[in-house]
């Protein structure tokens, strides 16, 4: 969620966009449908086809995110010194990491007494970015090579698991491993998203800004694109047929082909594996290829969203969450029912029975996307319209 690029891409920006739009379709998902309360949709013993996909395209959201804010950081760059560059990439850090302690955290659960922080993606690309901040004074092959390595060995820490509650031991879970801890009675804390392949994420993509400078050749670019996103794919197909069935799979899910394909699909986000990230970011690459020359009405509508991200995603939240309380009432319970002081929704007792089926959440997603692509078309002008503002650089 960056909007670092002084020469905007619009590959990048269509990209940017077609992942905000469907990322709100998780939320959307997390805060209407009514299984949300009985099961994960992932769980191949519950899910239906439909509602495995819904929840399953959401995972590109997080990786791409983080790629392209890397890419981003190396495009703003260029018009930087490195020590300005590292400035700025440290203060918005520090920005985003306030905005996920503050107006994101209240936007999930709309609890003024802040009993429960989430640390999510926001904070995740916060201290990514500040952790870039110091790797960019490195050679760009040492950056590279970095990247690549927290990515790819990401694997064998995600292995540490069954920690306590203990502040010092949930600090370190920080980096692998999905984890609540506690300070104190009053305060818990849940980080949703691990850091170490998030910073690695990041650092490959402020490698990847190379190919994105001016004067690099666009079908240079292009031929680039198609080999790591062509390249990507065919590992993630070997390393899933080689670990794929290695786990535990009860034999109702592998008897059909419906089932092998969705286990085969059903790779892990918390902590993420190899194989997730080389599917999510080998889709961007393979996106960036294929439509950097395409424009069109569609694609400039996508493009909005795409080009004023941190907006969006702080305002489609808050718009989630707000019609989700007027269901509520319509559904018979009292607003105060969406006011969440539980880690998720679903441990809310008092939401039992509320929800809809999935074809209504589509609905409703639909209708929230197109509500707010009139605020985030007046906003990109408002940016557009006033480049001296220093402090749009920060939204």
């Amino acid at each position: 969620m960056n909007t670092l690029t002084p020469n905007r891409i619009g590959s990048i920006d269509l990209l940017r966009g077609v992942i905000m739009i469907i990322m709100a379709l998780d939320h959307t998902r997390y805060y209407f449908h009514a299984d949300v309360y009985f099961f994960n949709p992932l769980d191949l013993e519950k899910t239906n086809i439909p509602l495995f996909f819904t929840r399953w395209i959401t995972h590109f959201c997080a990786p791409i995110f983080v790629l392209l804010a890397g890419t981003s950081a190396y495009i703003s760059g260029q018009r930087k010194t490195t020590k300005q560059l590292a400035v700025f990439l440290v203060k918005r850090g520090l920005w985003l990491i306030f905005l996920e302690f503050t107006v994101v955290n209240f936007s999930w659960f709309f609890d003024i007494h802040f009993s429960f922080i989430q640390l999510g993606a926001i904070w995740s690309l916060g201290i990514s970015m500040i952790c870039l901040a110091g790797l960019i004074f490195l050679p760009e092959k040492w950056i590279l090579a970095i990247g690549l390595l927290l990515v790819s060995t990401n694997y064998k820490v995600d292995q540490i698991h069954n920690l306590t509650n203990s502040t010092s031991e949930g600090i370190t879970a920080l980096l692998h491993n999905l984890k609540s801890f506690s300070p104190g009675d009053l305060l818990k804390f849940f980080h949703g998203n691990q850091l170490t392949p998030y910073i690695g994420i990041m650092a490959f993509g402020y490698c990847l800004g190379q190919i994105f400078s001016k004067d690099f050749n666009a079908l240079k670019r292009r031929r680039i694109l198609l080999i790591l996103g062509s390249f990507s794919w065919i590992l993630f197909v070997a390393l899933r047929i080689i670990n794929g069935y290695i786990y535990y799979a009860p034999q109702t899910i592998l008897s059909t082909a419906a089932g092998r394909i969705l286990y085969f699909l059903n790779f892990s986000k918390y902590p993420p594996s190899l194989d997730y990230i080389l599917c999510t970011v080998g889709f961007a690459f393979l996106f960036l290829a294929f439509t950097e020359n395409i424009t069109n009405r569609f694609t400039k509508i996508i493009t909005v969203y795409g080009r004023v991200p941190l907006f969006y995603y702080l305002i489609h939240i808050y718009f989630i969450h707000l019609i989700a309380m007027v269901a509520t009432v319509a559904s018979g319970h009292p607003w105060s029912d969406m006011i969440i002081r539980n880690i998720w929704i679903s441990e809310s007792p008092n939401l039992k029975g509320y929800g809809f089926n999935l074809f209504v959440v589509y609905l409703i997603w639909i209708f929230i996307v197109a509500a707010l692509y009139p605020l985030c078309k007046m906003y990109d002008r408002y940016k557009s319209e006033h480049k001296d503002k220093w402090w749009l650089s920060y939204m």
